[in-house]
This record gives C-alpha cells, sequence and structure tokens, in this order.
C-alpha cells in the first residue's frame, strides 16, 4: 500500500514538471494574429520575416526575431504601392483585398531583397537594402505581375518561380530591371498540385524555392477538393528540373510557406493557418531529414509546443497601446499602426494638440468602408480588447467619429452629430447590410468607447461599449459574429476613424488608444 502511494506521489510529481516544462516551451500558434503568406530567412543569429498587410499603407512589413518565437516589428518596405485612385478610394474605387500579396524575403552578398507582386498596379516589385532594419528601400518596377513567386540567387542569376498549378521559372536582367526576354521560360511543374490527389480544388501556389545541400526545394500550398490546405514539396538535383513531388503535411489546413535553420542545425517549417476573424495565423514545425526529404511534423502532426523559447506575448511587438504623446525624433506613428488604404497626410496629426491624434474630415463620405484616413491595428487572440476616448467638441454636423472592428462585416460605435446635437450610434454590419441602433443622445464633450474581441475556439465575437466617465462602461447593441471574408482578404483590424457626410473640416482628438490581451475588470452594466 505505501509503495502504491508512493508510485502516485512520484507520477503526480512528474506530471507536474511535465506541464511546468511545457509551459516554459513556445506554443503553436507562435503568432496569434494576422500574419499571412511569411517569408523569412536568417543571417547570422537573427531571422527576418516578411508578411502581407494587402492595402494597407506603410505596407508589406518587416519583423525580426532572435529565437523564431518573440517578433518584433522594424519596418515596412514601402510607404505608399502606388498613387491610383483604387488605393486612393477615389473616384468610387477601392483595393480590398488586393494591393500586394506574398512576398519573397533573401540575402544575397551583402543585400536585403524582398519583392512582391500587386493586381492592383499589375507589376512585380523588388526592393533592396543593405541595412533590412534601417530600411532606406530602394525600389524596382516591372510587369507582368508574377503571382505568388519566389526569388532566387544561383550561380550568379537571379530567376524568379511563380505561378498556379502550373509553376513556371524566369530568369531576371542581371540588374533585376525586368525579365530577361533572351532567355525562354520554363515550366518547372506542369501539375504541382498532382502529389495530393488536387482534383477540381485550390491549385498549387504560393513557391518558395530553397536549395540545401545542393539539392532544391520547391515549398507550395494546395487545397485538394473535399480535403484541407495541404502542404506539397518537390525536390531535384537541378535548378531546371525534373522534380519528384509529394504530401509533406496535411494537418488542421496548416500549410503555405518554407524553411528555415537555426544557427544549432535544427529545421523548422513556417507556415500559416486559416483561423477565422482574426485572420491566418503563423505556425512553426519541426523539420527532421531522412533520405534527403525534410519531414514535417511529430508523426505528420502539427505540434501544440515546440522546444523554443516560450512567447513574451504580443504587445507591444506586434500591436500596442499609444498615449499619442511624441517625443522629438520619433515616428509620428509607430510601426504597429497602419492606414486603411493611402492616408490624405494634410488631414491627420499628431502634432497639432500634443498628446492626441487628430483626423479632420476633407471630404465628403457616404460609408465606413469608403472613408479615408482610417487607422487601424491588428486584432490579437484569443482575446484582445481596445479602449480610446475622444473630444468631439470641433465635430461638424454630418459627422461620424469613433471606434471600430474592421473587415466587410464590420461593426463599429461612434458618435453622430445632427442638428447641432450628438449621440452614440453602434452599427453591426454583418450579414451585408449595415444595422443601426437606437441612438443615445449625450450632452458631453468627451466620450469613452471599447470593443473586446474573443477569438478563442473561434468564437469570433466583437462586444462594443461606452463609458461617460471612462470607469462604468455600458454595452451596446448584441455582439458582432465577425467573418473573414475574401473580399477583404484580412483578419479583423482595430479601427479609428472620423468622416463626415455633409461637411468637411469637422476634427476629433483622440486622446489615446489602449490595447490588453486581458478582459477589462472595470465595471460593465
Amino acid at each position: 500500500m505505501k509503495m502504491r502511494k508512493l508510485l502516485a506521489c512520484l507520477l503526480f510529481i512528474a506530471l507536474l514538471n511535465l506541464q511546468a516544462f511545457a509551459q516554459q516551451q513556445a506554443q503553436n500558434p507562435v503568432i496569434f494574429a494576422d500574419v499571412p503568406d511569411l517569408s523569412m530567412i536568417r543571417v547570422g543569429d537573427t531571422y527576418y520575416m516578411s508578411s502581407t498587410t494587402m492595402h494597407m499603407s506603410p505596407g508589406l512589413p518587416i519583423m525580426k526575431s532572435k529565437d523564431l518565437v518573440n517578433w518584433q516589428m522594424v519596418g515596412y518596405a514601402y510607404d505608399t504601392l502606388a498613387n491610383v485612385d483604387a488605393l486612393n478610394l477615389v473616384n468610387g474605387k477601392s483595393a480590398y483585398g488586393k494591393g500586394t500579396w506574398a512576398s519573397s524575403l533573401r540575402y544575397h552578398e551583402g543585400i536585403y531583397y524582398v519583392s512582391t507582386f500587386a493586381q492592383t498596379t499589375g507589376k512585380t516589385t523588388i526592393f533592396s537594402t543593405k541595412d533590412i532594419e534601417k530600411g532606406n528601400w530602394k525600389r524596382i518596377d516591372f510587369k507582368p505581375s508574377l503571382h505568388d513567386h519566389s526569388l532566387f540567387f544561383d550561380h550568379g542569376k537571379a530567376y524568379m518561380v511563380y505561378g498556379s498549378g502550373k509553376i513556371k521559372l524566369v530568369e531576371l536582367k542581371a540588374d533585376l530591371s525586368r525579365i530577361n526576354t533572351e532567355v525562354p521560360e520554363r515550366i518547372l511543374i506542369e501539375d504541382a498540385g498532382m502529389p495530393s490527389g488536387n482534383a477540381g480544388g485550390l491549385p498549387a501556389e504560393g513557391s518558395q524555392l530553397f536549395k540545401v545541400k545542393g539539392k532544391y526545394y520547391l515549398f507550395n500550398i494546395t487545397w485538394p477538393k473535399g480535403g484541407m490546405r495541404t502542404v506539397v514539396i518537390h525536390r531535384s538535383d537541378n535548378l531546371f528540373g525534373p522534380y519528384e513531388g509529394k504530401v509533406a503535411l496535411q494537418d488542421k489546413g496548416v500549410a503555405q510557406g518554407g524553411m528555415i535553420d537555426t544557427p544549432e542545425g535544427d529545421w523548422f517549417a513556417y507556415l500559416f493557418r486559416d483561423n477565422g476573424a482574426v485572420g491566418r495565423i503563423p505556425y512553426l514545425v519541426p523539420i527532421r531529414w531522412e533520405n534527403d526529404w525534410p519531414i514535417l511534423g511529430i508523426d505528420g502532426k502539427v505540434p501544440e509546443t515546440l522546444h523554443l523559447p516560450k512567447s513574451k506575448g504580443m504587445i507591444p511587438s506586434i500591436a500596442a497601446s499609444d498615449e499619442f504623446i511624441r517625443k522629438k525624433g520619433e515616428r509620428d506613428l509607430p510601426l504597429v499602426w497602419q492606414w486603411n488604404h493611402n492616408p490624405d497626410a494634410q488631414y491627420w496629426s499628431v502634432h497639432q494638440r500634443k498628446g492626441y491624434l487628430r483626423l479632420t474630415t476633407g471630404r465628403i463620405d457616404t460609408s465606413f468602408l469608403t472613408a479615408r484616413n482610417t487607422l487601424t491595428q491588428r486584432t490579437i487572440g484569443p482575446f484582445s480588447s481596445a479602449t480610446t476616448a475622444l473630444d468631439l467638441s470641433n465635430m461638424k454636423n454630418g459627422d461620424f467619429a469613433g471606434l471600430a472592428v474592421l473587415q466587410k462585416n464590420y461593426g463599429q460605435i461612434y458618435i453622430k452629430v445632427e442638428n447641432e446635437h450628438k449621440s452614440i450610434v453602434f452599427v453591426n454590419a454583418t450579414g451585408g447590410k449595415a444595422k443601426l441602433s437606437t441612438a443615445i443622445p449625450i450632452q458631453q464633450n468627451k466620450i469613452f468607447f471599447r470593443v473586446d474581441c474573443n477569438f478563442a475556439e473561434r468564437k469570433d465575437l466583437a462586444t462594443f461599449f461606452y463609458s461617460l466617465d471612462g470607469k462604468a462602461w455600458i454595452s451596446i447593441g448584441d455582439p458582432v459574429k465577425m467573418s473573414y471574408t475574401i473580399p477583404h482578404f484580412m483578419g479583423y483590424r482595430f479601427a479609428l476613424f472620423n468622416y463626415a457626410e455633409k461637411e468637411s473640416g469637422g476634427y476629433v482628438d483622440f486622446d489615446y488608444f489602449h490595447l490588453s490581451e486581458k478582459p477589462s475588470i472595470q465595471s460593465t452594466e
């Protein structure tokens, strides 16, 4: 009996130690936020990653990490993709779901390169710099727009591998200024989705090409009809083929990306998963090598924990609070902020009133989605809450200003001014039609708004609140059932906005933007 109790006690202690060890390890997803189409490199002991933010400005974000888990923003490849109507939200046009898509990040002979493509411009763009953290990117544009391409340097030449289903390769001019038309385009793989039995599903795309110990490895994502997103890898002894392929991972829909090694010689696949309203979120999957093939996962599965350092959280590295106080030499907007489409610089400021973000209406708009100068940050999971305070003193009749969660099926809470009277309005735009709450009149010139986003187990609910004093919070309307839509092709974003329906020139001052990963302890009614 004593021995049985002793064994039970030892087992219990072992389980506690195992649980404690697991809590000190990294967990998947490594970033619970919308960071899709990741491309990754390692230079020395530092990792760099590029991602996709499409129609946002600035665009093509660059992050860095020392451990593959804890990432921080270091910059963007561009401030403005192009000065065109769709990206400027003018003449009834927009670029939702467009802008730049999947990028390719490379380091070659002391130069950093990141390339991308855009439906909006119809061009392929290559950015280059000697210092990826300081930026100062040089830019080259050329036609056509090469879909989901992978920039690749080999034997003194530069190439791009691209395509959907049929994967092709083109050689670039030595200065990367355009495709070298003197060298014929090659078809590397006739149907890259074939190993997954892809018939009628998503053709293989998202190409990322690597060379390891003299062999070439091409990663693609495919989605067999009736199945799930799948990683397919093709291998060859020669850049130009022939290639043999196999399914590398088919679990939880975790797919699209590439592979990276650590200074210690460990390998990981970096991939992402479509995870509902929060967006497409990054995963790491361990790799072992067998007969010169990268074998992904633990017994073919994506592990929950990783033998990597524990995450320190995404605030303030991926998203952050902001008091809108700027010291000399600081950026007007920290890197966590992006504008919904190109902003109009003359109608926003963090200097006109110290410690405040001022958004001024510069034109007449008819809806939230067409309004310019909406400032955004990623939502983060499994829970995130945003709070802001607005000074309403200088709003004009027909103005709308407030806090939103931005996607096609958005939710928002705002102050509306009508006949010199202010009122609080909540809007739920799920189902394709904006439903307005009953207006709540107010008599003051300062208001507090909050939205809580619950992405745990894909609940995808946004609950809105208002407060007259910043202490007692009152919920308004039913929770918004957030949903990821292809027309926007982006996870939900917190958004600060101000637009006019009657006359321009009014403005609001946002006192702060506070972000939390924990539910508020403030009282609610």
